[in-house]
């Protein structure tokens, strides 16, 4: 619930910016393509500039996750191999137990000791 309430906080607000931009920058905007001829129409998009502006921020957040993955790729590897060494441990702790129960069922019980008798103080 409060997970919820937080991403309404954070989210509203950050929805409303979108919205204003998008109403603000309303204006058709020519992207050129081709560094050498820009006036080339074959290689350039028109569309409103709010547009660009959102492509531009998602492929930031993309790429930039992208990254963080990547960067994280030794952790994720080492965690991937400790988990794999606590389950075999696991195994092997499993099996020794078992071994343990059917050597204790296999063996004849131990003969009682004989009880020592402490001399009377003289």
């Amino acid at each position: 619930m409060i997970r919820r309430i937080v991403a309404l906080v954070v989210l509203l607000p950050i929805a409303a910016v979108a919205v204003a931009l998008a109403v603000a920058n309303r204006h058709v905007v020519t992207a050129s393509f081709d560094p050498l001829l820009a006036g080339d129409a074959r290689y350039a998009l028109s569309l409103p500039f709010y547009m660009f502006a959102f492509a531009f921020l998602i492929a930031g957040i993309v790429l930039g996750g992208v990254a963080t993955w990547l960067r994280q790729g030794r952790w994720r590897r080492a965690a991937r191999q400790a988990r794999a060494q606590v389950e075999a441990l696991r195994r092997e702790a499993l099996a020794s137990r078992q071994r343990a129960a059917e050597d204790a069922v296999a063996m004849p019980p131990r003969p009682a000791l004989p009880r020592l008798v402490r001399p009377p103080a003289a």
